[in-house]
């Protein structure tokens, strides 16, 4: 087996393209892409309330969605949403995180917690589809698409930094937008990942079954660049630049 030393940036980037969700089209893609990961493969939501196959909700109205597609197949691969708490027309909107009431929010937590409400958003609907999760010949009627394909295992090996390059495209979309206070739902291994990179997250609350067992993280978006190992960082600058130049062109 050969060994890549490209960059995590290079790497992706070769392989993928990444950003905004703005027309129809590429919006429709996003929804696509939740529906078949939240509704068809984990059962999150109930398929019968999307008919169109489009998992969309009142939040996607206001917020700022990321799409990253495989450039071989042309193939939808991953999304991220990052929710505003303030938008222009709407002041009062609750986060999603703000409605899991007190027995889930850490009150300690809570009572220290002091930003301004301009800079909060909450990072959500993070969706890898199950064509680069699982391995080659896995739900093949599912993934027979990327499998014909016949994709080299240095491209394959690609796969799993779909994730973290959804997640650093949503720090990049909150300091392009000023948001830099951040909430996210997520399993409580992710955290502990994360910081194996630098990347620092405060619990919130405790555990629940909201898509699965997960709890209210914290993380400071504005700060993320300060504590992120070299590697990573140069990929989120790399992110970064390409989402920037589509934010100042829209």
């Amino acid at each position: 087996m050969a060994n890549d030393n490209r960059t995590l940036a290079a790497r992706f980037h070769e392989y993928f393209d990444i950003e905004l969700a703005t027309t129809p089209e590429k919006q429709a893609q996003v929804y696509k892409i939740r529906y078949r990961v939240y509704c068809e493969e984990f059962g999150f939501l109930p398929a019968e309330h999307y008919p169109d196959g489009l998992e969309k909700d009142e939040y996607d109205d206001f917020s700022h969605n990321c799409l990253i597609t495989h450039k071989l197949s042309k193939m939808p691969a991953a999304c991220v949403r990052l929710i505003p708490a303030v938008s222009e027309g709407r002041t009062d909107y609750p986060l999603p995180y703000e409605l899991l009431g007190p027995d889930v929010l850490d009150r300690q937590f809570f009572e220290r917690f002091d930003v301004p409400k301009e800079t909060l958003c909450e990072i959500s609907r993070l969706a890898v589809d199950g064509a680069f999760r699982r391995r080659s010949g896995e739900a093949a009627t599912r993934f027979g698409e990327i499998d014909a394909l016949h994709i080299e295992d240095v491209e394959r090996r690609t796969f799993g930094l779909i994730s973290v390059a959804a997640f650093l495209a949503s720090a990049a979309l909150g300091d392009l937008y000023h948001l830099t206070n951040g909430f996210a739902m997520m399993e409580p291994f992710l955290p502990r990942l994360m910081e194996r990179s630098g990347i620092r997250f405060e619990r919130a609350g405790v555990d629940i079954d909201y898509h699965g067992i997960r709890a209210p993280y914290f993380v400071q978006l504005g700060a993320v660049l300060d504590t992120m190992h070299a590697d990573l960082k140069e990929f989120y600058q790399s992110i970064h630049k390409v989402i920037e130049k589509q934010v100042n062109n829209s």
